[in-house]
Protein backbone atom coordinates (compact mmCIF):
# COMPACT_ATOMS: atom_id res chain seq x y z
CA UNK A 1 0.00 0.00 0.00
CA UNK A 2 2.74 2.39 1.19
CA UNK A 3 4.66 1.77 -2.44
CA UNK A 4 1.12 2.46 -4.56
CA UNK A 5 0.57 5.66 -2.23
CA UNK A 6 4.24 7.06 -2.75
CA UNK A 7 4.45 5.88 -6.73
CA UNK A 8 0.61 7.96 -7.13
CA UNK A 9 -0.99 10.19 -5.12
CA UNK A 10 1.67 11.56 -2.70
CA UNK A 11 2.96 14.09 -5.17
CA UNK A 12 -0.75 15.51 -5.46
CA UNK A 13 -0.88 17.09 -2.22
CA UNK A 14 2.17 19.86 -2.91
CA UNK A 15 -0.27 21.14 -6.05
CA UNK A 16 -3.97 20.83 -3.69
CA UNK A 17 -2.49 23.04 -1.13
CA UNK A 18 -1.14 25.62 -3.34
CA UNK A 19 -4.60 26.11 -4.62
CA UNK A 20 -4.78 23.82 -7.99
CA UNK A 21 -6.95 20.29 -8.14
CA UNK A 22 -6.63 17.27 -8.08
CA UNK A 23 -8.25 13.71 -8.89
CA UNK A 24 -6.87 10.29 -7.95
CA UNK A 25 -8.87 7.27 -8.97
CA UNK A 26 -8.91 3.32 -9.42
CA UNK A 27 -9.67 2.10 -12.71
CA UNK A 28 -10.38 -1.36 -13.46
CA UNK A 29 -12.90 -4.95 -14.33
CA UNK A 30 -14.63 -6.09 -10.88
CA UNK A 31 -12.88 -7.82 -8.12
CA UNK A 32 -9.43 -6.56 -8.90
CA UNK A 33 -8.89 -4.72 -5.62
CA UNK A 34 -9.98 -1.08 -6.71
CA UNK A 35 -11.58 -0.48 -3.24
CA UNK A 36 -8.79 -2.09 -1.12
CA UNK A 37 -6.52 0.55 -2.79
CA UNK A 38 -8.42 3.29 -2.11
CA UNK A 39 -9.60 2.24 1.36
CA UNK A 40 -7.06 -0.01 2.95
CA UNK A 41 -7.97 -2.43 6.21
CA UNK A 42 -7.17 -0.74 9.51
CA UNK A 43 -4.12 -2.82 9.43
CA UNK A 44 -2.96 -1.41 5.94
CA UNK A 45 -4.47 2.01 5.16
CA UNK A 46 -5.41 3.15 1.97
CA UNK A 47 -4.80 6.04 -0.67
CA UNK A 48 -7.28 8.26 1.50
CA UNK A 49 -5.57 7.43 4.72
CA UNK A 50 -2.38 8.23 3.65
CA UNK A 51 -2.93 10.95 1.85
CA UNK A 52 -4.99 12.53 3.91
CA UNK A 53 -2.87 12.20 6.44
CA UNK A 54 -0.05 13.75 4.80
CA UNK A 55 -2.51 16.57 3.47
CA UNK A 56 -3.05 17.95 7.22
CA UNK A 57 0.60 17.34 7.78
CA UNK A 58 1.52 19.70 4.76
CA UNK A 59 -0.57 21.99 6.15
CA UNK A 60 0.32 22.08 9.71
CA UNK A 61 4.30 22.51 8.32
CA UNK A 62 3.42 25.43 6.03
CA UNK A 63 0.76 27.47 7.87
CA UNK A 64 3.01 30.38 9.03
CA UNK A 65 1.27 33.86 8.04
CA UNK A 66 -1.46 31.16 5.85
CA UNK A 67 -4.77 30.44 7.56
CA UNK A 68 -6.24 26.81 6.10
CA UNK A 69 -9.60 25.58 6.22
CA UNK A 70 -10.59 21.99 5.20
CA UNK A 71 -14.15 20.79 4.13
CA UNK A 72 -15.03 17.44 2.46
CA UNK A 73 -18.40 15.98 0.66
CA UNK A 74 -18.60 12.26 -0.23
CA UNK A 75 -21.39 11.11 -2.44
CA UNK A 76 -22.25 7.87 -4.76
CA UNK A 77 -23.38 7.76 -8.22
CA UNK A 78 -25.76 4.89 -8.22
CA UNK A 79 -27.38 4.02 -11.72
CA UNK A 80 -27.02 7.47 -12.91
CA UNK A 81 -28.21 9.81 -9.72
CA UNK A 82 -26.36 11.00 -7.40
CA UNK A 83 -26.61 10.02 -3.56
CA UNK A 84 -25.07 12.52 -0.59
CA UNK A 85 -23.41 9.40 1.33
CA UNK A 86 -23.67 11.78 4.27
CA UNK A 87 -27.13 12.77 4.05
CA UNK A 88 -28.94 10.53 2.25
CA UNK A 89 -32.43 11.49 2.87
CA UNK A 90 -31.62 14.65 0.49
CA UNK A 91 -32.57 12.06 -1.95
CA UNK A 92 -31.38 12.25 -5.73
CA UNK A 93 -28.93 15.40 -6.64
CA UNK A 94 -28.37 17.24 -9.19
CA UNK A 95 -25.33 18.60 -10.81
CA UNK A 96 -25.20 22.57 -11.64
CA UNK A 97 -22.69 24.67 -13.35
CA UNK A 98 -21.42 27.63 -11.42
CA UNK A 99 -20.45 31.11 -12.59
CA UNK A 100 -17.04 29.80 -14.09
CA UNK A 101 -18.45 26.64 -16.02
CA UNK A 102 -16.86 24.52 -13.12
CA UNK A 103 -19.34 21.56 -12.09
CA UNK A 104 -20.69 21.33 -8.80
CA UNK A 105 -23.26 19.18 -7.06
CA UNK A 106 -25.70 20.66 -5.70
CA UNK A 107 -26.78 20.91 -2.10
CA UNK A 108 -24.42 18.60 -1.15
CA UNK A 109 -23.58 18.40 2.44
CA UNK A 110 -20.32 19.94 2.78
CA UNK A 111 -18.51 19.18 6.35
CA UNK A 112 -15.18 21.18 7.92
CA UNK A 113 -12.56 18.40 9.52
CA UNK A 114 -9.53 19.69 11.16
CA UNK A 115 -7.56 16.02 10.90
CA UNK A 116 -7.45 13.15 8.93
CA UNK A 117 -9.45 11.01 11.42
CA UNK A 118 -11.80 13.32 11.45
CA UNK A 119 -12.23 12.97 7.35
CA UNK A 120 -11.80 9.22 7.55
CA UNK A 121 -14.41 8.77 10.58
CA UNK A 122 -16.99 10.59 8.23
CA UNK A 123 -15.76 8.19 5.16
CA UNK A 124 -16.34 5.33 6.98
CA UNK A 125 -20.02 6.87 7.69
CA UNK A 126 -20.31 7.70 4.19
CA UNK A 127 -19.23 3.71 3.50
CA UNK A 128 -21.96 2.44 5.54
CA UNK A 129 -24.71 4.03 3.47
CA UNK A 130 -22.76 3.05 0.04
CA UNK A 131 -24.67 0.25 -2.35
CA UNK A 132 -22.97 -2.58 -2.23
CA UNK A 133 -24.49 -6.36 -3.18
CA UNK A 134 -23.13 -9.34 -3.67
CA UNK A 135 -22.46 -11.14 -7.65
CA UNK A 136 -20.97 -14.40 -8.51
CA UNK A 137 -17.52 -12.86 -9.40
CA UNK A 138 -17.51 -10.29 -6.05
CA UNK A 139 -19.06 -11.04 -3.16
CA UNK A 140 -18.72 -7.39 -1.79
CA UNK A 141 -19.45 -5.81 -5.33
CA UNK A 142 -19.38 -1.89 -5.50
CA UNK A 143 -22.37 -1.11 -7.32
CA UNK A 144 -21.80 2.59 -7.47
CA UNK A 145 -19.21 4.70 -8.30
CA UNK A 146 -17.98 6.83 -4.10
CA UNK A 147 -16.96 10.24 -4.85
CA UNK A 148 -14.58 11.87 -1.76
CA UNK A 149 -14.14 15.55 -2.10
CA UNK A 150 -11.95 17.60 -0.17
CA UNK A 151 -11.50 21.13 -0.02
CA UNK A 152 -8.53 23.24 1.05
CA UNK A 153 -9.17 27.29 1.39
CA UNK A 154 -6.29 29.22 2.36
CA UNK A 155 -5.96 32.95 3.06
CA UNK A 156 -2.63 34.47 3.12
CA UNK A 157 -2.21 37.72 4.50
CA UNK A 158 -2.59 40.24 2.07
CA UNK A 159 -3.59 37.58 -0.65
CA UNK A 160 -6.59 36.69 -1.56
CA UNK A 161 -8.59 33.47 -0.97
CA UNK A 162 -7.65 30.33 -3.25
CA UNK A 163 -8.74 27.16 -3.20
CA UNK A 164 -8.04 23.65 -4.13
CA UNK A 165 -9.89 20.27 -4.36
CA UNK A 166 -8.69 16.85 -3.92
CA UNK A 167 -11.05 14.10 -5.38
CA UNK A 168 -10.37 10.50 -4.28
CA UNK A 169 -12.69 8.50 -6.26
CA UNK A 170 -13.36 4.42 -6.14
CA UNK A 171 -15.09 3.05 -9.18
CA UNK A 172 -17.55 0.45 -9.87
CA UNK A 173 -15.65 -1.94 -11.87
CA UNK A 174 -16.39 -3.12 -15.15
CA UNK A 175 -18.57 -6.36 -15.84
CA UNK A 176 -19.36 -9.11 -18.00
CA UNK A 177 -23.28 -10.36 -17.30
CA UNK A 178 -21.72 -14.21 -18.17
CA UNK A 179 -19.09 -13.58 -15.55
CA UNK A 180 -20.85 -12.14 -12.93
CA UNK A 181 -24.18 -14.00 -13.23
CA UNK A 182 -26.48 -10.87 -12.72
CA UNK A 183 -30.37 -10.79 -13.43
CA UNK A 184 -33.03 -8.22 -12.86
CA UNK A 185 -31.20 -5.12 -10.69
CA UNK A 186 -28.28 -6.74 -10.72
CA UNK A 187 -27.72 -6.43 -14.51
CA UNK A 188 -29.37 -2.87 -13.97
CA UNK A 189 -26.77 -1.38 -11.88
CA UNK A 190 -23.98 -3.40 -14.25
CA UNK A 191 -25.56 -2.06 -17.19
CA UNK A 192 -25.19 1.55 -15.79
CA UNK A 193 -21.97 1.26 -14.52
CA UNK A 194 -20.48 0.17 -17.98
CA UNK A 195 -22.22 2.93 -19.74
CA UNK A 196 -20.39 5.61 -17.62
CA UNK A 197 -17.29 3.73 -17.67
CA UNK A 198 -17.54 3.85 -21.52
CA UNK A 199 -18.19 7.39 -21.48
CA UNK A 200 -15.27 7.49 -19.26
CA UNK A 201 -12.94 5.97 -21.42
CA UNK A 202 -14.38 7.73 -24.17
CA UNK A 203 -13.43 10.82 -22.70
CA UNK A 204 -9.76 9.69 -22.66
CA UNK A 205 -9.64 8.78 -25.83
CA UNK A 206 -10.52 11.88 -27.07
CA UNK A 207 -8.48 13.60 -24.54
CA UNK A 208 -5.45 11.68 -25.61
CA UNK A 209 -6.09 12.56 -29.11
CA UNK A 210 -6.67 16.72 -28.24
CA UNK A 211 -4.58 17.95 -31.26
CA UNK A 212 -7.35 16.68 -33.15
CA UNK A 213 -10.36 16.31 -31.53
CA UNK A 214 -11.85 19.80 -31.07
CA UNK A 215 -14.82 18.74 -28.26
CA UNK A 216 -14.81 16.63 -25.61
CA UNK A 217 -18.52 14.80 -24.65
CA UNK A 218 -18.38 15.68 -20.79
CA UNK A 219 -22.25 14.78 -20.85
CA UNK A 220 -22.72 11.10 -21.56
CA UNK A 221 -22.68 10.56 -17.83
CA UNK A 222 -22.90 11.90 -14.31
CA UNK A 223 -19.27 10.46 -13.75
CA UNK A 224 -17.89 12.46 -16.32
CA UNK A 225 -19.90 15.60 -15.88
CA UNK A 226 -18.40 15.29 -12.69
CA UNK A 227 -14.92 14.68 -13.85
CA UNK A 228 -14.56 17.31 -16.37
CA UNK A 229 -12.21 19.81 -14.54
CA UNK A 230 -10.25 17.05 -13.32
CA UNK A 231 -9.42 15.61 -16.68
CA UNK A 232 -9.54 18.57 -19.12
CA UNK A 233 -8.97 21.34 -16.99
CA UNK A 234 -5.81 22.64 -15.04
CA UNK A 235 -5.43 19.64 -12.47
CA UNK A 236 -2.77 16.85 -12.11
CA UNK A 237 -5.00 13.15 -12.27
CA UNK A 238 -3.56 9.95 -11.31
CA UNK A 239 -5.11 6.90 -12.57
CA UNK A 240 -4.14 3.59 -10.69
CA UNK A 241 -4.99 0.59 -13.35
CA UNK A 242 -5.81 -2.56 -11.50
CA UNK A 243 -5.84 -5.81 -13.85
CA UNK A 244 -6.70 -9.46 -12.95
CA UNK A 245 -4.22 -12.55 -13.63
CA UNK A 246 -6.86 -14.56 -14.18
CA UNK A 247 -6.76 -15.82 -17.82
CA UNK A 248 -11.37 -15.45 -17.73
CA UNK A 249 -10.64 -11.75 -17.18
CA UNK A 250 -8.16 -11.55 -20.31
CA UNK A 251 -10.16 -8.53 -22.19
CA UNK A 252 -10.89 -6.85 -19.41
CA UNK A 253 -7.42 -6.30 -18.32
CA UNK A 254 -6.27 -5.92 -21.90
CA UNK A 255 -8.80 -2.80 -22.21
CA UNK A 256 -7.86 -1.53 -18.84
CA UNK A 257 -4.44 -1.11 -19.47
CA UNK A 258 -5.48 0.03 -23.10
CA UNK A 259 -7.09 3.42 -21.40
CA UNK A 260 -4.09 3.36 -19.14
CA UNK A 261 -1.80 3.52 -21.56
CA UNK A 262 -4.25 6.06 -23.77
CA UNK A 263 -4.24 8.48 -20.38
CA UNK A 264 -0.69 8.93 -19.87
CA UNK A 265 -0.84 10.79 -23.23
CA UNK A 266 -3.10 13.52 -21.47
CA UNK A 267 -1.56 16.61 -20.98
CA UNK A 268 -2.82 19.61 -19.10
CA UNK A 269 -1.77 23.12 -18.35
CA UNK A 270 -1.32 23.90 -14.92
Amino acid sequence: QETVYRATARGLIAGVISGYNATVFAYGPTGCGKTYSMLGTDGKPGICARTLGDLFQAIEDTSGDTEYKVSMSYLEIYNEMIRDLLNPSLGCLQLREDASGAVRVASITEVSAISAEEVMQLLARGNRQRTQEPTAANHTSSRSHAVLQVTVRQRRRGRGLRHGRLFMIDLAGSERAAQTQNRGQRMKEGAHINRSLLALGNCIKALSHRASTKYINYRDSKLTRLLKDSLGGNGHTVMIAHISPASTAFEESRSTLAYAHRAKSIRATV
